[in-house]
């Protein structure tokens, strides 16, 4: 195997996604070697390995009931996962989840949707992102090591990530402060893998499942591959997947699977 394919997708229940998750395997001929859910809305105990396990996946999980809670299914042979890390913050909610995979690591992350300015919500979101960039700072380093951050960021990097800036200017996931943090990931060290590649496309990933949002393409872009420089150099390709948003038969998640190709990393 010398290439990659990874998706990050933001499932919105994995139970309640099983169905969808079929069909896509089926469209796609199962061709993912990782994928990274986000909201798995349930306890380990609820989660549907055997499902998984049928597609080659092995499933690692950080996972609580009804909310949040995170996941790697892989068909490589992590060599460490973890799920606790050494910051109070970062363990309050099932929200990361980390692997060492052969030449690269992997972190997958559901950052909290927080709320309007000044309430707890957008004060814990806050504190969140500082919590991640201590940890990578304390863990990582982006010169060196071939690192990949993904998931559902629940920010906005500026106003060509949403359909309507005057609409959605200083909403949730558009305001100064959440999109300082997600800048400070930038400045720390890493590329935004779809700009690497598409800097000039405007694509959205999240959309509103009220008013046909999606037939509009009335969304926002807030899903994301973050490579530090030596992983970077490995992206071949990125792509988000409509196909598994634009279902009616099947009720889709709102959010639609990005998915990136790499060359095997050494």
């Amino acid at each position: 195997m010398n290439k990659i394919k990874l998706s990050s997708f933001n499932v919105n229940s994995v139970r309640a996604r099983l169905n969808l998750l079929e069909a896509w395997f089926s469209h796609r001929n199962n061709d993912l070697d990782i994928l990274c859910m986000q909201e798995l809305k349930t306890e380990e105990s609820g989660f549907p390995f055997d499902f998984f396990k049928n597609y080659g996946f092995i499933c690692y999980l950080n996972a609580q009931k009804r909310y949040n809670g995170v996941s790697i299914c892989t068909k490589i042979d992590a060599e460490e996962v973890q799920t606790v890390f050494d910051n109070e913050i970062l363990n309050h909610e099932k929200r990361m989840i980390y692997a060492r995979f052969p030449g690269f690591h992997l972190i997958n992350i559901y950052a909290p949707h927080g709320d309007l300015r000044g309430t707890e919500k957008f004060y814990f979101k806050m504190k969140w992102y500082d919590a991640l960039l201590e940890w990578l700072s304390s863990n990582f380093d982006p010169q060196s090591d071939k690192l990949i951050l993904t998931g559902d960021f629940n920010v906005t990097f500026d106003d060509r990530d949403v359909y309507d800036p005057v609409l959605l200017a200083d909403t949730i996931g558009t305001m100064p402060e959440e999109r300082e943090k997600l800048r400070q990931l930038l400045e720390w060290g890493l590329y935004d893998a779809w700009k690497l590649k598409y800097a000039d496309v405007q694509q959205f990933t999240w959309w509103d499942y009220q008013g046909a949002k999606i037939w509009k393409n009335q969304g926002m872009r807030i899903d994301f591959v973050l490579l530090s420089p030596p992983m970077a150099a490995h992206l071949i390709d990125i792509e988000v997947d409509m196909w598994a948003r634009r279902k009616n038969k099947i009720t889709p998640s709102d959010h639609a699977p990005v998915v990136a190709v790499f060359s095997k990393p050494e």
